[in-house]
């Protein structure tokens, strides 16, 4: 890691006293685990901190420690502003679009648009919360119980279980620090990977029905109209991208979500090593990894989608361009 960056980060934290942290709209695992980790780490340091999340903590994740002080939006004020796993600034949401941009911005994405005065951004790790596993002790803040399970959760989401391609034995070494500092494994793995909801269950069925192939590519669809038959209360996918990733013999897998906001919310996993899917979610303004990305794209559904097929097959070579 960047050895100079690290020691600034923790000179700044030292300093600071009123602390914002904040993460990317519907938040994911590795959001959610990186930001309570951070934040309750720096409220034992003895810091006044305030956690913001747009969308809020899923129910899924509420089992974590400190979920009941993540905010909508920021109140009052601060002297810092942290960002984590968000890798371009508008991704925070609305209740940031007058705010001044972070003063820290860790993440692990590629697609880092690097909008912090004190960037740290380490492309090659699983997850930003394996970031701060290394970071936190440097900076002399604890990893407690409730802040190595935020972190294990968010390594554990961002890894699908240990299984995507960038797991390494640093990784396991990682977790297993975090486990002998009292997160439980078995566990973190069962709540975030395993059980769902019934509603989201009757929501995969919907998702599952919908599911194409061609080109080398898998993908399906979830609507509106496929939520509210459902009951599920989320704006996202119920983790049904992971599923579709196990399909065999496709290249991609991909799922398009509708949302209330006249938009639609799109990720790709790449299911062959060799396969950089941040590309075409850079192209659509979203962001990510070579085997994992997601975008937002304002308009239509029955517009959007054959648009982005016949974009994601153009720019990964599976056809032609016309």
């Amino acid at each position: 890691m960047e050895s100079a960056i690290i020691t600034q980060i923790g000179d700044r934290l030292n300093q600071a006293q009123s602390i914002l942290i904040a993460s990317h709209v519907r938040p994911d695992g590795d959001a959610i685990g990186s930001l309570l980790a951070i934040g309750l780490a720096l409220q034992n340091a003895g810091k006044t901190v305030q956690m913001v999340l747009q969308d809020g903590v899923p129910a899924s994740f509420r089992y974590l420690e400190g979920h009941d002080q993540v905010q909508k939006e920021p109140k009052g004020e601060w002297d810092t502003f942290i960002s984590v796993d968000c890798a371009d600034f508008k991704r925070l949401g609305k209740p940031f679009e007058s705010i001044r941009k972070p003063d820290i911005n860790i993440d692990h994405h590629i697609t880092n648009e690097r909008f912090g005065a004190l960037n740290l951004i380490v492309g090659e790790e699983v997850a930003t919360s394996a970031i701060l596993t290394d970071c936190l002790p440097q900076w002399g803040l604890e990893i407690t119980q409730p802040v190595a399970s935020a972190l294990l959760t968010g390594i554990v989401t961002d890894t699908l279980g240990f299984r995507t391609a960038n797991t390494t034995p640093e990784s396991l070494r990682q977790s297993a620090l975090l486990m002998e500092r009292g997160a439980n494994l078995p566990e973190l793995y069962m709540r975030t990977l395993v059980r769902k909801s019934y509603p989201a269950a009757r929501y995969w069925g919907a998702g599952l029905s919908s599911l194409e192939r061609s080109d080398g590519l898998v993908w399906g669809t979830l609507t509106l109209t496929d939520r509210k038959a459902a009951g599920y209360g989320g704006n996202d996918d119920a983790d049904l991208i992971n599923l579709i990733s196990a399909i065999d013999g496709s290249k991609v897998g991909m799922i398009f979500v509708e949302q209330a906001d006249s938009h639609v919310k799109i990720s790709w996993r790449a299911l062959e090593d060799g396969i950089d899917v941040s590309k075409v979610a850079k192209h659509f303004n979203g962001g990510g990894h070579a085997a994992a990305a997601g975008a937002d794209i304002p308009g239509k559904l029955s517009e959007i989608q054959p648009l982005v097929l016949k974009t994601t097959r153009e720019m990964l070579g599976f056809i032609e361009s016309t």
